[in-house]
């Protein structure tokens, strides 16, 4: 590694009591040290918020922010991106956890590649943090139309050089799938986006999940998210979000599998 930058790792929470905990410790068992934690909770209404301000007054590499209204994972994105202070900006919602050298492999094979947007494979976990033995994968370089065209990037498993992509923002009103929002305007920057084909994270599955939503739901919040990233009409954005759904059955059968990987 030909010198460690600081990384600051974006983190919204809502209600998340249960879980951040883990979180955290897996931040904090990183092999890569030179991190940022920024955890900006959405007005919870369970002691998620105590939780994540105990362990900032343990560590000073976290940083703990409070919405003064519930606003959403956008708004709590866009602020912590804002308030990043890193070369990189990685990814890891408050439930989900990483591998203790996840940050380490993924800005070697960064800097050794000179890659500013890369994502690695995960697998599921549930509740209880067993896993599932469900692995996603994906391809080797995704491209703009790909992107486009389905979400192949796990959110806990992405990373970008903020120094290549400066300053970005997504709208508030993508209240669902704005990670996704998010990806589509860094590649506009990077043009592609490259796996590190290893396991680094682990995707926690909750009972209450938005990926468990009805057919309807799932079109409405893809119809939102094409509107909203494109500035386009009606008819294109529906276009896109039936053009999602079917690239997102193909996505699904080629690279979720069932056993085969394992994470360290």
């Amino acid at each position: 590694m030909t010198y460690n930058p600081l990384i600051s790792i974006i983190t919204p929470n809502y209600n998340c009591s249960r879980f951040i905990a883990e979180t955290v410790e897996s931040v904090l068992a990183q092999t890569y040290t030179n991190w940022e934690m920024i955890i900006v909770d959405d007005c919870s209404t369970d002691n998620s918020y105590e939780i994540a301000l105990n362990y900032s007054k343990k560590d000073s590499r976290i940083k703990v922010y409070k919405n003064e209204n519930n606003s959403g994972a956008a708004f709590s994105r866009n602020k912590a991106i804002e308030i990043a202070k890193g070369e990189y900006i990685a990814f890891l919602d408050s439930d989900d956890l990483w591998s203790l050298d996840k940050l380490e492999k993924q800005l070697r094979f960064m800097q050794e590649n000179n890659y500013f947007f890369t994502y690695t494979n995960f697998e599921h976990i549930d509740e209880d943090s067993t896993s599932l033995n469900v692995f996603v994968s994906g391809p080797k370089v995704v491209s703009r139309r790909m992107l486009n065209n389905s979400n192949y990037l796990g959110c806990l498993t992405v990373m970008y050089d903020k120094k290549v992509v400066g300053d970005i923002s997504i709208s508030e009103k993508i209240k669902k799938r704005n990670d996704h929002a998010l990806w589509l305007k860094v590649i506009d920057i990077t043009k592609q986006c490259y796996l590190l084909d290893e396991n680094l994270s682990k995707y926690r599955k909750r009972n209450n999940s938005i990926s468990n939503v009805s057919i309807s739901k799932l079109l409405k919040h893809h119809y939102i998210l094409y509107k909203e990233t494109k500035n386009c009409s009606n008819i294109v954005a529906i276009y896109y979000t039936f053009l999602n759904l079917f690239y997102g059955f193909m996505r699904k059968k080629k690279y979720t599998k069932i056993g085969g990987l394992s994470c360290k």
